[in-house]
């Protein structure tokens, strides 16, 4: 892997962050949304994975009372398989076992498999479906959520081989 450093995101990183969000997405989240999501929104956090000062990945959390609703993640094309998305879920779960979060949730496209083994990966479960989620193509979506326990009891804390 390449030599890959996870920190938390500022407004400085918005426009790369931006690039990453449109090379992977197809109904992408804008430069404004961003913004508003680093400069008004008190519950959002982001970390994003930078290579040689370049922004090559990144994960949002909304934190909602005692839990975390993962907002997005994503790897540049060209840096994916490489085990960036392992690292910023590891920082995501620790970071929200720092702040006492008692569960992580998030959706996903059903036909995005590989997402889904990196989620179950960490012990997030298939809790069920929402239909039509997904407005680019009416694609449903299946919600993960994870249980946070300590990093000795089991529950998520590092990918599972």
């Amino acid at each position: 892997m390449a030599d890959i450093k996870i920190r938390r995101m500022t407004w400085l990183d918005v426009e790369e962050v931006t690039k990453v969000e449109e090379a992977s997405f197809a109904i992408p989240w804008t430069k404004e949304a961003f913004m508003n999501e680093m400069l008004r929104n008190d519950q959002a956090i982001y970390f994003v994975a930078v290579h040689e000062r370049r922004v090559v990945g990144f994960v949002g959390v909304w934190q909602i009372v005692d839990e975390g609703h993962i907002t997005n993640i994503a790897v540049l094309p060209e840096y994916r398989g490489q085990g960036i998305g392992n690292l910023l879920l590891t920082q995501l779960v620790e970071f929200a076992r720092s702040k006492s979060l008692a569960a992580l949730t998030l959706e996903v496209r059903v036909s995005n498999i590989g997402a889904q083994k990196l989620y179950e990966q960490f012990g997030f479960e298939n809790a069920g479906r929402r239909k039509r989620y997904y407005q680019d193509n009416n694609e449903d979506a299946y919600i993960y959520w994870a249980k946070l326990g300590s990093e000795t009891d089991g529950h998520i804390a590092h990918p599972r081989d």
